[in-house]
Parts: C-alpha cells; structure tokens; sequence
C-alpha cells in the first residue's frame, strides 16, 4: 500500500485542477463529480453520490468481516480573492481553496488508489469527500440522509492542514481539540421617523449601543479551559443610509464560542436573555436566529492513539500543540456516535495563515498525508 512518484503527480495535477475551480459551501456540483470520478477510477466498489446534498463516499470493502472506519475530508471553499500568485490559482472571482480543502482531498486521494491496488483485509474503508464544511451544515446533512447509516463508521478520522508546523510534522493530542461555535444574528424592529422628529418614532440606538459592549461582555476570550467562552461582533447595521431618517430596524451579528458544547447552551441562553432586555426596554420587536453553528469537536482518546501509532510508524514527528484550537469544526458530528480523531498536518512555518488569500496547499504535503493514513487504514483494516 505506497504511492508512486506518478501517483503523487497525478494526485497533484488532480488537486490543483480542484483548486483552480473552488465552489462554496452547499453548491459543490463540479468539485463532488470530480471526486466521484477519482473514486471509481481508484477502484472503490461502490461510489455514493448527493449524500447529504453533495457529498460523496467511496466504500473499499475487506474480504473478511470487521469495522467501518470512515476517513473524511471537504469539497468546500471560501468566499475569498486568492492572491497567492500560484499557476493554478482560482479561476472565479471571490473564491478560494485558502482553508486546503483541495489539499484533503488530495491526501485521501492517495489512500483511495492505495486501497484500490490493495483492498483491507476485513472490514471497510469508507471516504467521504463532505459538503458544506465552512457553513457548518455538512456532517449533520450527511447524517442526516437516509443512506448514511448503511456506511456508518465504528472509527471515524480526519486531517487538516496547519500552517505554523513545520511542513513534514503533526500534531495530536485527546479531549476538546475545536471549540463548538455559533452565529447569532438579532434584529431589532421600532419604527422610523423623520430625522427632525426622531421622538415620534422608535429606534434602535440605545439598545444596539447596550449590545455590542454587553455581549462581549459575556465572553472574553482567556485559557482555553472548561469555561472558555468568546463573544465577537462580527456585523452591525442600522436604518438607512441617509441623513433624513431617523433609525427604526437594527441588526447585529455576533458570534458565540466556548470549548464545549455544554458552555454554549448557557452562553446562549444568557446572549438570548440579553437581547431580549434591551429590547423591551426601549419598546422594540425583536428576532434571534442562528446560523454556522458547529459542535466542538472532540478527539477520543482510543482514536488519538491509534493516529499516534500510525505518525511513530511512519516516522513522522509530532507533539499536541495548537490543541484545543479556537477554531470550530464541522467533523465534531461524526464523533458524537464513533469513536473520532483530528490530526493537524503541518504545512510549513512562516508562510500565509489558514483563510488568508494567499495560502495555497503545499503539495508536498500530501505524500506525508497520505503514507500516513495509509498506515492507519493497514493497521486498523489489515
């Protein structure tokens, strides 16, 4: 079960097509056929498409009964300008792969032809290739569809490229390792009045000046340790851009972190109860609702040390730093019924960060990658 050198240019001419042809979350069409034709020519059995919108899953079977193990990674992008100057950069304007979900593909994409040439002796290996991954919607769809239980995993394990670690080395390490995240959007509805007049009407000001300061009062960020909760405001508006109106519709976006998923329903609940007292004290109607809501995610102890097992294998270095990370992560799902474990892959130290226009997946990275999970899959598998 290794990779050829051609193997790996395959897979790099593969994921720089990807890369130059980035879709957005929920509307991965192009990125989802184009794995679905790596899988079946990499010699996956059965090949399942639209899974939880448009995801898609590649099953290896072994010979011999025993477990599912699924290896995940993402089809989806960014809404950002690329400007990292690469031959293959994005070819659509206002989209990237600067989070190197292209590079995820690409690793399991080496596993995908080394289980092709060499099928596990027992059990399965499952490859899903997951939708909408940055809005926090995918894991929960793919679960959700009506075919997902017939692949459901007993282990379940992904990667995610890490700038800041030196390209060639991991990290891994048990418990939280991605905080559980939610984006909460409040409106508040008075009604408008002429600009000379404003007491004939009822604004909004005063309780979006008592929000913003008084939300992220709720969580200040600090340790990441049981209580850790963060509070951003990310977006604001109120009334009309014009001198003549006085304001009567506001909204304001913010988004809730803590490391648990416990933490969040108290934060939430006391954002909630915050909202709705500035609300009635100035007279206003309100509405909350929430989107890009993620699950933290959590690295099982039985699946952390079987990552840990395959990176000593494999000779590749590896510590616990950056656990648990701010970031949020829409793999937590999957771990709420299987055992499941992240491994961050390092892409390198000093270069552009994850979401930063100018990031673009180290291609080098993926024979690292993909010997890994190689491994993994054999010593799990047979």
């Amino acid at each position: 079960m290794t990779l050829t050198r051609q193997d790996l240019s395959d897979i790099a001419a593969w994921r720089q097509a990807l890369h130059r042809r980035p879709e957005l979350s929920g509307a991965e069409v192009e990125t989802a056929a184009m794995a679905a034709a790596f899988l079946r020519g990499a010699g996956a059995a059965e090949v399942i498409t639209g899974l939880g919108g448009h995801g898609v899953a590649g099953i290896f079977p072994g010979a011999a009964p025993g477990p599912t193990v699924l290896f995940r990674a993402e089809l989806d992008a960014l809404p950002i300008l690329e400007a990292s100057g690469a031959p293959h950069a994005s070819e659509i304007p206002g989209r990237a792969h600067s989070c190197g979900h292209d590079g995820h593909m690409a690793i399991l994409a080496g596993l995908a032809r080394a289980l092709g040439r060499q099928a596990p002796a027992r059990g399965r290996s499952v490859i899903l290739y997951q939708p909408a991954e940055e809005d926090g919607s995918g894991a929960a769809a793919v679960i959700a569809d009506p075919r997902f239980p017939a692949i459901a995993p007993d282990l379940a394990f992904a990667c995610h490229t890490m700038p800041g670690i030196a390209l060639g080395s991991a990290a891994i390490a048990e418990g939280p390792a991605n905080c559980a995240s939610a984006g909460m959007r409040i409106v508040l509805s008075g009604r408008t009045a002429h600009a000379s007049a404003p007491e004939t009407g009822t604004s909004p000001m005063n309780a979006l000046a008592k929000l913003m300061p008084g939300l992220t009062a709720l969580g200040r960020g600090g340790p990441l340790e049981a209580e850790f909760s963060l509070v951003t405001v990310t977006h604001a508006t109120m009334g009309e851009a014009c001198f003549g109106v006085a304001p009567g519709q506001a909204e304001l976006w913010c988004t809730l972190r803590t490391l648990t998923d416990n933490r969040m329903a108290a934060l939430r609940a006391a954002a909630e109860a915050l909202a709705r007292e500035a609300a009635d004290e100035n007279g206003l109607g309100l509405s909350i609702a929430y989107r890009d809501v993620f699950d933290h995610c959590d690295n099982a102890p039985e699946a952390t040390a079987h990552w840990r097992r395959a990176l000593e294998a494999e000779g590749v270095p590896h510590d616990t730093a950056l656990f648990p990370m701010r970031a949020s992560e829409d793999f937590g799902r999957f771990g709420q019924n299987a055992p499941s474990a992240m491994v961050l892959l390092g892409a390198g130290i000093g270069g552009p960060a994850l979401h930063n226009p100018e990031f673009d997946y180290p291609d080098a990275l993926t024979e690292t990658g993909a010997r890994v999970f190689i491994r993994l899959a054999r010593d799990l598998l047979g």
